[in-house]
């Protein structure tokens, strides 16, 4: 996808599956399953769609999917499918690990920070690409080390504390151009320090989300996950991101949609926003 002197392109790290109740918080099954039907085991289907842009001369990778590091009972419990890994979709782009120079972590949540490492063949874990610097923001960083009860289950230190060892990692403090046109940007709520991708060129604009909205059918306001921390947040978050994004006609790109990666927001004469997919 070109936008303006940019290349953009959503690539896959595969699928899995997380409990439909947990994605959709407060809103009873009843409306949320008309968009997502579950399984037997109460598991909708969500994709692990990571970010590369390709600018000035380089490339930046956001967010890294699951990874191979994880075991058969985590697969199993969250079903997870990776035909389509992070490597094989960096190779029909004529790329490898080693070509990344920039990793952005949206947050550090497991399935967005999983594939930062991986194993060596003596099982030794090391960064997963080899020439990159990471980037984060610093609270972000300190709430995955100093993990609580509630939230230790999505912070595994296989993903980050690797690339502390390698002194490999950027912190940020609040909004921060990584390079022209590309911004990291504050989206408190699912975590305090969740971050968001702004990208800009040529008077075109793109804003890749993470789990501000993961899927398409989370636009409404109220549909905010049970994982989010801070659920009135995300809902401040949301609406202020998607008034703008409205206004002044932002691409906004999809991590969890299983069949929409990208598209833009209009608005109902109710004031209810809905997408007009672009991409899938």
């Amino acid at each position: 996808m070109k936008l303006g002197a940019f290349e953009i392109d959503p690539i896959t790290d595969g699928h899995f599956r997380l409990d439909g109740g947990a994605m959709f918080g407060v809103v009873p099954k009843v409306l949320w399953e008309r968009c997502c039907p579950a399984d037997e085991l109460n598991r909708i289907p969500l994709s692990l769609t990571c970010l590369l842009i390709r600018a000035h001369g380089g490339n930046i990778l956001v967010d890294t999917g699951l990874g191979s590091k994880e075991d058969a009972k985590f697969q199993k419990m969250f079903a997870v499918d990776r035909t389509a890994s992070l490597d094989q979709s960096l190779a029909r782009l004529g790329l490898s690990r080693e070509d990344i120079d920039l990793v952005v972590n949206t947050h550090l949540h497991f399935d967005h920070a999983g594939g930062n490492t991986r194993h060596t063949d003596d099982g030794a874990l090391i960064p997963a690409f080899p020439k990159a610097q990471y980037i984060v923001q610093r609270g972000e960083y300190e709430d995955a080390v100093q993990a609580n009860e509630r939230t230790r289950a999505s912070y595994r230190p296989d993903n980050f504390m690797p690339i502390t060892d390698a002194n490999r990692w950027d912190l940020l403090d609040g909004n921060s151009e990584l390079l022209p046109g590309i911004t990291a940007v504050l989206t408190p709520g699912h975590t305090r320090f969740h971050q968001g991708v702004k990208i800009e060129s040529e008077g075109q604009t793109a804003f890749y989300l993470g789990d501000l909205i993961p899927t398409v059918s989370h636009l409404p306001l109220p549909f905010i996950m049970g994982y989010d921390l801070a659920p009135v947040q995300t809902l401040e978050t949301k609406r202020g991101l998607l008034d703008r994004a409205y206004a002044d006609h932002w691409l906004l790109l999809f991590e969890h949609d299983p069949a929409i990666r990208a598209g833009y927001v209009r608005r109902d004469a109710e004031g209810k926003y809905h997408l007009d997919p672009v991409y899938a």
